[in-house]
């Protein structure tokens, strides 16, 4: 089908593919961020429940360093900023690259349906709305 579609539309449709490759990977970013943020918040309320004399470690790479307790829970209280940040900034580029979805595949039906009244300064266009 997409051999009798003009070359317009083709890119259009390449344009979609391309977006819908990078709406799943900010959805899997997303996914990661949020369960991570989930875990270090888990961790921060079991740092509550424990007495701050108790001897803990912190794992660095492929070891574990001994940390005390003031230390640990303002490193998790970072990196639970951080995913809170992280999070946030990956649903508005989710939502962003939605709309940049949803408004790619109006140009691409209004352009196989023949585009009546569409074009750059027709209705919905910059010049949209009046003076």
């Amino acid at each position: 089908m997409q051999g009798n579609l003009p070359p317009e539309a083709q890119e259009k449709i390449e344009e979609l593919q391309d977006l819908q490759e990078t709406a799943q990977q900010v959805a899997q970013q997303k996914q990661q961020a949020e369960t991570q943020l989930r875990e270090s918040e888990t961790a921060l309320e079991t740092l509550d429940d424990i007495e701050g004399d108790t001897q803990m470690y912190q794992e660095v790479g492929e070891l574990l360093i001994e940390t005390d307790y003031d230390e640990a829970y303002e490193n998790l209280e970072e990196k639970v900023d951080s995913l809170e940040v992280r999070v946030e900034t990956l649903t508005k580029q989710e939502e962003r690259v939605q709309d940049q979805f949803e408004g790619l595949q109006e140009e691409l039906q209004e352009m196989l349906q023949g585009g009546a009244g569409g074009g750059p300064m027709g209705p919905g266009g910059p010049g949209a709305g009046g003076a």
